[in-house]
């Protein structure tokens, strides 16, 4: 089986190509990323059993390229996208045109290709914001340009579930250590503030929640898509639905003598808490860790602590 990664270099990427190669029927995979965010660690992490990975540099845009290099692919993961965190609403035209109109080029692709299986990592952003809970019939609303394109592309994928085993996955807000980490996430981003500066810094009233997933939830989910009979569909994968405050009090249990800064603490800002979506809990296969767990064995991660 030949598997091909758009964002195979990002933060969840790195992560999932390890997965993947643990698979015996995984016979290779390509990594195809244009490494906009200037991210080398998937090329010098030794886990990888070289004959089995290439990688290739390009864009999603380029449609051309992008035939050529399905021509016998037979799964795709499409990770690609340009991130929100931490500006949503600026840069309009580069999220309409990475993630709505480059996973448009895509899936045109992936129509004249062999691939059988397309999985589409979307983002429970695309429902905005709401106090009440979200679940996956709750239609879409998304406030901020990234929620936007990411919907937009969805739009495109769903002409696929017809036609092969296709799945769109709306992930809730990503966390946790992976060798491509992304430190402007900000569950992360506190950690390495705590760890290095001793405070952090929350915009508004931090009663905001937001719902949260450990980037191995995400990887062990979506390798066991490749395994496990799921109908293909549209998906809400998150696992925690926490306030920023609450964040913030469990790192203070791990670094006692952290300080919090709040900025603005009279805004109210957005939040959105999503129900779980019990159809995908079979294909989770590791053991249950705790919030503050996670964040400790995160803590590991570091070099040193200042």
């Amino acid at each position: 089986m030949k598997i091909l990664i758009t964002g195979g270099a990002g933060y969840i990427g790195n992560e999932l190509v390890f997965e993947l190669l643990k698979d015996p029927s995984v016979s290779e995979i390509i990594i195809y990323d244009n490494l906009s965010r200037k991210n080398y660690n998937l090329f010098l992490d030794t886990r990888y059993e070289p004959r089995k990975v290439s990688f290739i540099q390009g864009e999603l845009l380029d449609s051309r390229r992008l035939r050529q290099v399905l021509r016998d692919i037979d799964v795709v993961y499409h990770l690609a996208a340009k991130v929100s965190t931490p500006l949503a609403t600026e840069n309009s035209h580069l999220f309409e045109q990475i993630n709505h109109w480059g996973t448009a080029e895509l899936v045109y692709a992936v129509e004249e290709s062999p691939v059988s299986k397309f999985i589409y990592l979307s983002t429970t952003s695309v429902y905005g914001a709401s106090e009440q809970m979200i679940s996956v019939d709750t239609p879409p609303d998304p406030k901020t340009f990234y929620g936007s394109s990411k919907l937009r592309g969805e739009a495109h994928v769903e002409r696929l579930i017809d036609k092969i085993d296709a799945w769109i996955i709306r992930s809730g807000n990503v966390y946790g250590y992976s060798p491509s980490v992304r430190f402007d996430a900000v569950v992360n981003r506190f950690m390495f503030e705590a760890n290095f500066n001793g405070r952090i810094q929350i915009t508004g009233n931090g009663k905001q929640q937001r719902a949260f997933v450990h980037v191995s939830k995400v990887v062990n989910m979506l390798s066991n898509l490749l395994r496990m009979n799921l109908a293909p569909g549209i998906y809400n994968f998150s696992e925690h639905n926490m306030s920023i405050e609450q964040i913030a009090n469990i790192i203070k249990e791990i670094y006692p003598s952290l300080d919090m800064i709040f900025v603005n603490q009279h805004l109210v800002m957005r939040e959105i808490k999503v129900m779980e979506d019990r159809r995908i809990n079979p294909l989770m296969s590791l053991p249950p860790v705790s919030f503050k767990e996670e964040l400790m064995n995160f803590r590991e991660k570091f070099s040193f602590s200042s």
